[in-house]
């Protein structure tokens, strides 16, 4: 299962806030989720280090959980899959980073490319304080993520994680050739849970493929992507909110679902999962119904109270799961 952010990076961001007002914090975020839902990028609107803290507080576990989640379900697929480098790319405060290493134990050699001054030295503060020596050794680089990518040594993963919607669309095929280019096995790219981000992921993944890549997860095949507008890809991952961050964020439950979208490309051809649940299953009184994504394309699929052993296992199905629909058949 995905992690929760590990308490030595909470510990740390909350030594960063020391002295600063919670209310101020929060107020401060306010104002940067106003400028992103207008469309503005991190460059733009995260112009001081107190922006750059504000916006870990508020984001970061949300971004981390889905990382995780996509992680986990690349290492689903991919049980054997261990690498030693890592690019995170638009790396933000080290996010990725962080997910990464508490996912896959080898790594030892991590880069980050962002643009924006504030974020990187927050990552760089966040990195320092790490219990974890491929964290404190990980370094930034500054500049243009295509043309960094560009010139950049390959490594084992790449991850571009709510990256790719910074880019202009007239670049946004540049910057997947040049995520594939530095990538030498697994490229991981995730992206919010809107229909805008699962058109950026689809558009991605297509280029991608035609150029000789493999999905890992969360298709089931490397066909075309068989959903539909108004229909579009994305999962959710839930996430606890401590005291703390319900302050932050003007909420009052105590968990948030963070919805995205994400791909999983491998150079090499993975084993194939049977299915992916794409939506919660439905227990209703002819039974319990799946959407499913399969090599065949798209299934409804119901299974009947009366098929006990089959309509049990369903019955353990989650929304994003890899499955196999032959289990109690």
């Amino acid at each position: 299962m995905p992690q929760d952010v590990p308490p030595e990076l909470t510990a740390a961001l909350e030594s960063l806030a020391q002295g600063q007002s919670r209310r101020g914090i929060g107020a401060r975020a306010g104002m940067l989720s106003r400028y992103f839902r207008a469309g503005a990028g991190s460059t733009a609107a995260i112009r001081s280090a107190d922006d750059a803290l504000a916006y870990a507080f508020t984001r970061l576990p949300a971004t981390y959980a889905a990382v995780s989640a996509g992680l986990a379900a690349l290492r689903a697929v991919s049980p054997d899959f261990s690498p030693r480098t890592l690019i995170d790319a638009g790396a933000g405060p080290a996010t990725a980073a962080f997910a990464a290493v508490h996912e896959l134990d080898a790594l030892a050699d991590i880069r980050l490319i962002d643009d924006n001054p504030h974020l990187r030295a927050l990552g760089e503060a966040l990195l320092a304080s790490s219990d974890a020596a491929a964290l404190r050794g990980a370094v930034y680089r500054a500049g243009d993520l295509v043309a960094l990518l560009g010139d950049a040594e390959p490594a084992d993963l790449v991850i571009a994680s709510y990256a790719i919607g910074e880019i202009s669309p007239d670049r946004l095929d540049r910057a997947a050739d040049a995520l594939w280019t530095a990538t030498d096995a697994v490229l991981l790219v995730i992206e919010p849970g809107t229909p805008a981000g699962f058109e950026r992921i689809r558009r991605l993944r297509a280029q991608l493929l035609a150029r000789g890549a493999h999905v890992i997860a969360p298709c089931p095949h490397d066909a075309a992507c068989p959903i539909v507008a108004p229909d579009w890809c994305h999962f959710v991952q839930r996430l606890p909110r401590s005291r703390a961050h319900r302050q932050l964020k003007g909420g009052e439950l105590s968990y948030e679902d963070e919805k995205f979208s994400y791909v999983a490309l491998g150079r090499a051809a993975p084993k194939r999962i049977d299915a992916r649940v794409l939506a919660r299953p439905r227990i209703g009184k002819a039974g319990i119904a799946a959407k499913l994504c399969t090599a065949d394309g798209l299934l409804n699929e119901v299974t009947p109270r009366r098929e006990r052993a089959r309509y049990k296992a369903r019955t353990r199905w989650r929304w994003g799961d890899a499955v196999d629909r032959s289990e109690g058949g």
